[in-house]
Parts: structure tokens; C-alpha cells; sequence
């Protein structure tokens, strides 16, 4: 199956054709939708990518197909670095398959021993991924030992907001967001966001309405425990930097604010 196959996005698994399921589960074409993502056979990628692994590993990786798809993710990847280590996430970080490069943040989240500022250093050039999955795998991958020193976090995340890229920037707040998506909340945060302003200020008039949701979203998730809080900081940063794009952020980290 080429790599070029035309294609739209599915929003349906039951509207995925057969080849199109195929071709994402071989590894040969990047997934279009969520729903394809979730949709494709993740053992049967496994053994197309790395066809020598053992029965085993193999056997376990199907096992873990049942799983929702976050704990099948983590599941694989583990098995997936026990059995080829970091050569493994060399191999994954650069395939074609979105999934794949799923599979290599995943494995520098289960890797042991590690600094945290090498931790991201191994996991910023996918969050800077060109696929909207693979940065997402990126921030769930590592937000567990994000979470565990926010101190160093937030010293180290602050350093990101000011990176080229949009998608580094928008790390740096999405994967620290007190209530986030898919993941386990920040209890320092919910009772102290404003440990989180060396992070979110220098993002405050950012002109990439990527990185706006994302500061916004924050906000909008402090404002369920702090809303006061998130009203005066809106208010001091309209005056500091009344810009469209500071507005816009305002307008929407207070739109359950009443």
C-alpha cells in the first residue's frame, strides 16, 4: 500500500475501508483522524516494524490490544523497549507510521534512570512532530515524571516557551495542565497555579492560536478551583498586554468563570 494513497480522514471506524485499516495497520500510511489511530491493529503493526521479536513479546503486545488505548500504548512500548532497548526507539522515532513514533515517546517515558532534562531533550523533537497524535503521545508520555519534580519542570518548560515552534511552545503548557486530558491531575497546581506563571506569562500574547488554546485550556482548568484567581491574572495581563491575542486567550480561560 502507497504511502500516497488518496484518502480522507475517517471520523467513523465503521466508515474505514478495509484497505485503508490494512495499510494503517502495516505501518505504510499515517493515520488522518483519531479515530483511525484508535482503530488500527497495534500487534500487527508491532510485527510489521519489528518482525524478529519474540513470540512472547508478541503474544503479550496482542494481549494488550484489548486494553483502552492509552494503557495499549504504554503496554507495547514497554515490551517494545524491554526487547530492542534504545535501538528500538531509534527505529520508531523515524518511521513512517504515527503510531510507531507514538510508541518511541512512550519508551523514553518507561526508560529508567534518566534526568529530566534529558528526558525532554530525547522527547522535544516529537513533540515537535509534524502529526497531531505523535504530540500528544509526547506530553502523556512524560508528564508522570513532569509532574514529579515541578520545580525543575517548570525551570525547564519556561526555557521552551520561548523555542520557534509553536508545537515546543505548546508543550510547555499543555503537558502540565492542571486537569489535562486523558491523564491524572496536578494537585499542586489546582490549589497553586501561579507556580505555573514562568511557564504561562511569556505565553500570554503568543500569536499561534495553537499555543492560545493551550494557555487558555490551562486557565480554563485552574479557573474550576481558582477562579479568582484566573479573573485577576486575565485582568493584569489585559493591562500589561492588551493585544488580540491576549484577548482571546482571556475570553476563553473565562468562558465557565460566572
Amino acid at each position: 500500500m502507497s504511502q500516497t494513497l488518496p484518502r480522507k480522514g475517517f471520523s467513523r471506524t465503521a466508515d474505514i475501508p478495509s484497505d485503508i485499516l490494512q495499510a494503517l495497520s502495516q505501518g505504510t500510511i499515517p493515520s488522518a483522524t483519531l479515530t483511525e489511530g484508535l482503530a488500527l491493529n497495534q500487534a500487527q503493526l508491532l510485527q510489521a516494524v519489528f518482525p524478529a521479536l519474540s513470540k512472547s513479546t508478541l503474544a503479550a503486545a496482542n494481549a494488550a490490544c484489548q486494553l483502552g488505548i492509552l494503557k495499549r500504548m504504554q503496554t507495547i512500548s514497554a515490551l517494545l523497549l524491554k526487547e530492542t532497548g534504545t535501538e528500538g526507539i531509534n527505529r520508531c522515532q523515524t518511521h513512517g507510521s504515527d503510531t510507531v513514533r507514538g510508541w518511541a515517546c512512550f519508551m523514553i517515558g518507561a526508560q529508567t534512570g534518566l534526568a529530566l532534562q534529558t528526558r525532554l531533550a530525547l522527547i522535544q523533537p516529537l513533540a515537535d512532530d509534524e502529526h497531531f497524535g505523535v504530540r500528544e503521545w509526547a506530553w502523556m508520555a512524560v508528564r508522570p515524571h513532569l509532574v514529579s519534580n515541578l520545580t525543575i519542570t517548570v525551570t525547564c518548560l519556561s526555557e521552551w516557551t520561548r523555542s520557534p515552534s509553536e508545537r515546543v511552545r505548546r508543550f510547555a503548557s499543555e503537558s502540565i495542565r492542571p486537569r489535562g486530558v486523558w491523564c491524572s491531575h496536578i494537585a499542586e497546581f489546582k490549589q497553586h497555579p501561579e507556580q505555573a506563571l514562568p511557564i504561562l506569562s511569556p505565553l500570554r500574547a503568543d500569536p499561534s492560536v495553537y499555543v492560545q488554546d493551550s494557555v487558555a485550556n490551562w486557565l480554563n482548568d485552574a479557573a474550576k478551583d481558582q477562579p479568582v484567581w484566573v479573573s485577576q491574572l486575565c485582568e493584569q495581563w489585559l493591562l500589561d498586554s492588551p493585544t488580540d491575542a491576549t484577548r482571546r486567550i482571556c475570553q476563553r480561560a473565562l468562558r465557565n468563570v460566572k
